[in-house]
């Protein structure tokens, strides 16, 4: 299992829309997500930043975030969430949420 925590910016005029979304995910997205062996996905808000963390069990992180995107389901999710959203400044030209990096863990 490894764990990943990513950043990205909420367009604060979009706080609403995004919290009612989040608050009623649609089934089909969540299965897709078990599917691509993420659990414990949970998004946190401050201040107009994104934080989520998340477990991912699978063996091949590139081909599952793959699966995730082909899915037409999770495409149109996607277009409900994404002009909500906005890269942070550090992001790379194909970033969207930005991984970080783990600086320390305790269980």
């Amino acid at each position: 299992m490894k764990r990943y925590g990513q950043i990205i910016r909420l367009r604060l005029e979009k706080y609403e829309e995004y919290k009612k979304l989040h608050a009623a995910v649609w089934p089909g997205v969540l299965d897709m997500i078990s599917r691509c062996n993420i659990r414990n996905y949970t998004i946190f808000h401050r201040e107009g930043f994104l934080f989520a963390y998340f477990e991912y069990t699978g063996n091949d992180y590139e081909a599952d975030m793959a699966k995730m995107a082909a899915d037409p389901l999770t495409q149109e999710w996607w277009k409900e969430c994404i002009p909500c959203q906005q890269p942070v400044e550090s992001a790379g030209p194909t970033d969207w949420w930005t991984n970080m990096e783990e600086l320390f863990h305790w269980d």
